[in-house]
């Protein structure tokens, strides 16, 4: 109760002030108001203080602020500015100056002085103490914007008049050396046992080195940071913690510019701890994007990065997984013919760093890729006609066949050595010390004149209690994932055989379990699966990845019908890939089109099986008994005993996307590719792809609008390669006519192919007469009584009779 009632007097004290700033002109009242202000920040609650301080900027033009002498206004107005809540002091500041005004200069002094006070220090280090957000995140996020964009902000106001405190050059220095203040005041109440949040501090970090300005604010935090955790345990789990809030969207800019501004890998290595093992976005730029895709950093950078990962012998597994994909790029022949040179030198460099880094026993293990890498990279740079390229190689392979076997016999070539050349050969001679550091500032002690928090009252490795692990229990190294993403990483990333072989029995299961999960990774699943080869020798590989990559299509159908499609016709994929893409379709619109009324367990479909379903197309008296029992359902038998009553026809899944299977596979098989010429030598590829339209326009048979469209593309298609020599293909083009009559409406026929029929019907008589191939010859004969019934049927029909007449 005397809480309420003390909060109903400031509020009325503070309205009485109000009233008096905006319509006193007596000089003795406006400042005895803004004193009973300035008296609510010492030590009162800190009631209206956004309020106030909008007042006096919106009061920048009264009489009595310009009547205050220097002296006044530095007591009265602007430490109401320095000595409140300094982020609501900031914000109204910077809001002020964005607004137009007349009295900017006034604004821009008090911000100058909100600077040179170290509020921004304040500012941090009260967010340390919340150890739950109090505000709001979009007040937290205009506030994080603020501080790292007021030197644009400024400068787009001030233009020529901008002060030079709020210059990059002065500004960014500036906010680090508070930001280490703040961390210094986090280490010492973490030895006070007060509990502290890094997680402003960590998004100020991040939304700076987004901006662009990692550069100059790491070259000032990471010395530091490198001095003060060398052996101090605390500063150390604070940058831990500090790194581990940096919101993942700024993780890269962040890691880009330390592993820049640090002076070696052990310095990176107490700042970040092990954030690889732990965060995936730190790893991806850790162990790929910075050795891998980008090229543009020193070989100094190279040094830390790869001494980091080899450190630590939990880091270790990701430098040999780093060795393993560089072995690849540089064998590349592909890339040594299509990349730049700089980034090939710098493949190089990475190679021969990672090499050097190597224990025995794991270049034992390596031994066998590298010897692979060597001979095969050094051959496609041989090949090359830049004398840099070769130069490279020759260097390469004399650096690997050294380090493989030191006392046997080594590769030697001739070359001339340059710069270039000697710096690839000195990479081989490891570099571990540290390049020399400053010693540490204590800023906290220079703004509170406390005694120095790193003196020898520091806790001892003796003090620390060690943890009792007499009962640990040795964890399991191998367990199937319980999510979709899990498994979807593991098959991308790992090289553990059984954690890959793991994941892929149990991909299917959860797909089809996950449904909105799949659906959000369906494209790139597929994709993993498409590329994925057999390299730990798993029993039923082949059925397994078929079985999940149709799930992924019957349950997100068309962005992964359209990729598989896509895919089909695309660079660089053997012909294998090409006969999965067709299986994987023809199994899934088989499963699509099956009625929607079918009772059966939603997680398993008919590819859920350990073995490679047999492709139809392989087998000719399948596709006869087909043929055989719809031309028997088209048949009418009269006879007197009891008749079946008709089928019910029952929708499916499969009549609404038959046109994503259908048309994108005839989009480009008359365009011959470097790899794949579909119309030429690849005769197995064209007899699948028959069979396989053949068999969606089989499907099509419930969707009479689509079928009729699909059945006039596909007798274009196939009547170009009706004579071709191989049977394959011919069983394929007739099996494809057989659909063609059995699925699209017999109207359409008369109507849509009439001009086709007479010369369709007299070249099937011939196939079935002189075709040297028996199956060929019954499934000609099979479609020409199809066509006949299709046609006295259609023919014996009274609304066609009508319009005939």
């Amino acid at each position: 109760m005397e809480q309420v009632s003390t909060n109903a007097e400031v509020r009325l004290t503070v309205s009485q002030c109000f009233r008096t700033l905006t319509t006193s002109t007596d000089s003795t009242d406006i400042i005895s108001a803004l004193k009973t202000l300035l008296s609510h920040l010492d030590g009162g609650p800190e009631a209206h203080y956004t309020r106030t301080l909008q007042l006096l900027v919106s009061n920048l033009q009264a009489d009595w602020l310009h009547s205050f002498t220097a002296a006044q206004r530095s007591e009265l107005w602007d430490s109401l500015f320095l000595r409140g809540p300094p982020d609501q002091a900031l914000l109204v500041l910077m809001d002020g100056i964005g607004e137009p005004s007349t009295n900017l200069d006034h604004l821009v002094s008090i911000t100058e002085k909100f600077l040179q006070n170290h509020c921004l220090a304040e500012l941090l280090w009260s967010y340390c103490l919340q150890a739950t957000p109090s505000d709001s995140p979009q007040l937290r996020e205009t506030l994080l914007g603020r501080i790292s964009a007021l030197p644009d902000l400024t400068a787009n106001k001030l233009h020529l008049n901008n002060r030079p405190v709020f210059l990059p050059q002065q500004y960014y220095p500036l906010l680090a050396t508070e930001m280490l203040t703040a961390l210094e005041r986090t280490c010492q109440a973490l030895r006070d046992g007060t509990d502290c949040s890094l997680t402003f501090v960590a998004q100020t970090l991040g939304k700076v080195c987004i901006q662009g300005h990692s550069g100059l604010v790491l070259a000032v935090v990471a010395p530091q940071l490198s001095v003060c955790t060398r052996s101090d345990m605390v500063w150390q789990r604070v940058c831990w913690k500090l790194m581990e809030n940096v919101p993942q969207r700024w993780m890269e800019s962040v890691l880009t510019g330390l592993v820049q501004a640090v002076s070696g890998p052990d310095a990176l290595g107490r700042i970040i701890g092990n954030l690889v093992l732990t965060n995936k976005k730190a790893q991806f730029v850790i162990t790929h994007k910075l050795l891998l895709l980008q090229y543009k950093y020193e070989t100094r950078v190279l040094r830390i990065v790869l001494g980091y990962l080899s450190a630590d012998k939990d880091r270790r597994p990701l430098l040999v997984q780093v060795l393993r994909s560089i072995c690849q790029a540089w064998a590349n022949p592909s890339a040594v013919k299509h990349t730049p040179l700089e980034q090939q030198l710098y493949v190089s460099k990475t190679l021969l760093l990672s090499v050097s880094l190597l224990k025995d026993s794991e270049l034992q293990e390596l031994r066998s890729e590298l010897l692979h890498c060597m001979l095969g990279g050094m051959q496609s740079h041989l090949d090359s006609s830049v004398v840099r390229i070769r130069h490279m190689g020759m260097v390469v392979g004399e650096c690997l066949s050294s380090r493989m076997d030191g006392s046997g016999t080594q590769l030697k070539f001739e070359y001339d050595q340059d710069e270039e050349t000697r710096e690839l050969l000195s990479l081989m001679t490891p570099i571990t010390c540290d390049e020399a550091e400053p010693e540490p500032v204590n800023r906290y002690v220079q703004l509170t004149g406390q005694n120095n928090l790193f003196s020898d009252t520091n806790m001892s490795d003796d003090e620390l209690t060690p943890y009792d692990m007499s009962g640990d229990q040795e964890m399991s190294q191998a367990s199937p994932p319980r999510y979709l993403r899990d498994c979807l990483e593991i098959l991308r990333s790992s090289e553990d055989g059984v954690r890959v072989e793991l994941s892929l029995r149990v991909a299917e299961s959860l797909v089809r379990r996950n449904a909105f999960a799949a659906r959000e990774i369906s494209v790139q699943m597929s994709k993993v699966l498409l590329h994925m080869e057999d390299k730990y020798n798993i029993i039923g590989f082949l059925g397994l990845r078929q079985a999940t990559m149709v799930a992924l299509t019957v349950t997100d159908c068309i962005p992964v019908t359209q990729y598989l499609t896509t895919e089909f016709y695309s660079l660089n994929y053997s012909l294998r890939q090409r006969l999965d893409i067709l299986e994987v379709l023809t199994v899934a619109a088989q499963e699509l089109s099956k009625p929607i009324t079918d009772k059966r367990d939603p997680s398993i479909g008919p590819a859920a099986t350990s073995e490679l379903n047999t492709y139809p197309g392989d087998n000719p008296v399948h596709w006869q008994q087909v043929v055989e029992k719809r031309i028997q359902s088209k048949t009418k038998h009269f006879s007197k005993g009891a008749t079946k009553p008709p089928a019910k026809a029952t929708p499916n899944r499969y009549a609404p996307v038959a046109g994503h299977f259908f048309f994108p596979l005839l989009r480009n098989y008359d365009k011959p590719q470097v790899t794949f010429d579909l119309l030429g030598s690849d005769h197995l590829v064209l007899g699948r792809l028959i069979h396989t339209l053949g068999l969606f326009m089989h499907l099509a048979v419930n969707a009479p609008v689509i079928a009729a469209q699909m059945g006039c593309a596909l007798l274009d298609f196939v009547w170009a390669v009706r004579y071709h020599v191989d049977q394959m293909v011919r069983r394929g083009v007739l099996f494809a006519i057989c659909s063609v009559f059995l699925s699209m409406p017999s109207q359409n026929l008369l109507v849509d192919l009439s001009d086709q029929l007479f010369e369709t019907r007299a070249w099937l008589a011939d196939v079935a007469e002189g075709d040297p191939d028996a199956d060929c010859r019954n499934l000609a004969v099979q479609s020409l009584v199809l066509l006949d019934r299709s046609v006295k049927k259609q023919l014996q029909d009274p609304q066609t009779l009508s319009l005939e007449s």
